[in-house]
């Protein structure tokens, strides 16, 4: 800043990161997930995990909930399925933070939820982790294997080409 210029500086936006790949891990007995090195620098600073949709779980940065929140708390509470979306998200939300080993305990509801025991997925997405069961992810490939010209058409129709 030059001398005399009152203006404050204008605060960064959150850093967006992309989450790439897809990893497999085990969780233990006491529901504790290694969460891959390669995603720990976006979840240093505390991570929410809650319910997914096609069962599975989703973790967010601090960052991206908040986001996610403000747009679920504009949702019209008179709309039965706004406040269905609303209380699946936010009911089973749990605020963590990664432990010395990288890893993070998933609390028994949530894992009762996705099918989380033994061999897990984690997989990357555009602005969140995914955490599946072995089943549940091997099931939900074969849907997109089994369907993948309709998903193109899709893409076409969005004016996305690949």
């Amino acid at each position: 800043m030059e001398s005399g210029d009152n203006s404050t500086p204008r605060p960064r936006p959150p850093e967006r990161r992309l989450f790439l790949g897809v990893f497999q891990h085990t969780i233990d007995e006491k529901g504790r997930l290694a969460i891959p090195a390669k995603f720990r620098p976006a979840v240093v600073r505390g991570m929410v995990m809650t319910f997914g949709l096609d069962r599975c779980l989703y973790i967010w940065t601090v960052d991206e909930w908040t986001q996610l929140a403000e747009k679920l708390a504009q949702l019209p509470m008179m709309n039965p399925d706004a406040r269905r979306v609303a209380r699946h998200f936010f009911s089973g939300a749990t605020e963590t933070t990664l432990d010395k080993l990288g890893r993070v305990v998933i609390p028994q509801l949530l894992r009762d939820y996705a099918g989380l025991k033994g061999e897990v997925v984690v997989a990357g997405m555009p602005n969140r982790l995914e955490v599946w069961g072995q089943e549940n992810w091997d099931a939900e490939r074969s849907v997109v294997a089994e369907n993948s010209s309709v998903y193109a058409a899709h893409l076409a129709a969005a004016g996305i080409s690949i």
